[in-house]
């Protein structure tokens, strides 16, 4: 099942996307949410992040060929670092690149949205607290990154984490999932989730033992290989098969 928050006069709602509709609910889906009447066509759509989260935390390093093209060693335990919501950017939103950067960079990511309250659960049972998968770009200011020893300004700019378009529920397994990344048209990431250093289960089994993670809280798990810069009017996708594309574009503004 599929499902999205979207705008509808002025109002976010949720929704269950029905191939080319979209079911309106009365709620969030993870609390009960059920069809209220009325449905809005998907191509109409004007979607929003797919969650309203009280933190986002990401993951860095967990895929053992982009720790080699980074020239890092295997970590030993998850890479944690924190987004705050105000990152966040819809599907077809537009990444703003910060005059305070000049090497703004795009990482496809898996993501996951958390629809039970969770604290200090075992790897073995964490899959029963994740919702659903959506995709993500952990868009990343590179040469802060480099100067810093800290993660929080390089990725945490206004708009450094567009998200969507939706939530997809019934993924087999994570770890078999394909990803690509393009840009305008070209491809500059692919690879496999069975490549990641800590499996979704361990990642979210390690945070939850360190914060408590609560209905609607987003995790980001990581990119493959393939990083690069992102320019002005650039348009990007993340594609997962199985869960969907996540679309923006780019922008530098003028002073």
């Amino acid at each position: 099942m599929r499902y999205c928050r979207l705008e509808v006069g002025g109002t976010p709602r949720w929704g269950r996307v029905d191939d080319a509709l979209v079911t309106l609910l009365d709620g969030a889906p993870w609390s009960g949410g059920k069809p209220v009447g009325g449905a809005v066509p998907l191509a109409n759509a004007r979607l929003l992040p797919p969650c309203e989260p009280t933190k986002i935390v990401c993951i860095g390093l967990n895929y053992r060929a982009h720790a080699a093209e980074m020239g890092k060693e295997i970590p030993a335990e998850p890479l944690l670092f924190l987004k705050a919501p105000s990152a966040l950017l819809p599907p077809g939103g537009t990444v703003l690149l910060p005059p305070s950067s000049q090497r703004v960079e795009h990482e496809g990511e898996l993501a996951l949205v958390i629809g039970r309250t969770t604290h200090r659960v075992r790897a073995e049972r964490a899959l029963e607290y994740v919702f659903g998968f959506t995709c993500a770009d952990d868009v990343t200011a590179r040469d802060i990154q480099r100067r810093e020893k800290v993660y929080a300004r390089a990725k945490g700019f206004d708009t450094f984490c567009p998200v969507g378009p939706w939530l997809e529920t019934e993924v087999a397994d994570p770890q078999q999932l394909e990803l690509e990344l393009r840009v305008n048209g070209e491809l500059r990431q692919r690879g496999s989730t069975s490549d990641m250093i800590f499996p979704v289960a361990e990642v979210v089994a390690f945070i939850s033992e360190i914060m408590t993670l609560f209905p609607g809280d987003l995790v980001s798990t990581g990119t493959p290989p393939g990083v690069g810069a992102l320019e002005d009017g650039d348009r990007v996708e993340v594609t997962i098969a199985g869960i969907g594309t996540l679309e923006h574009t780019v922008r530098r503004p003028q002073d």
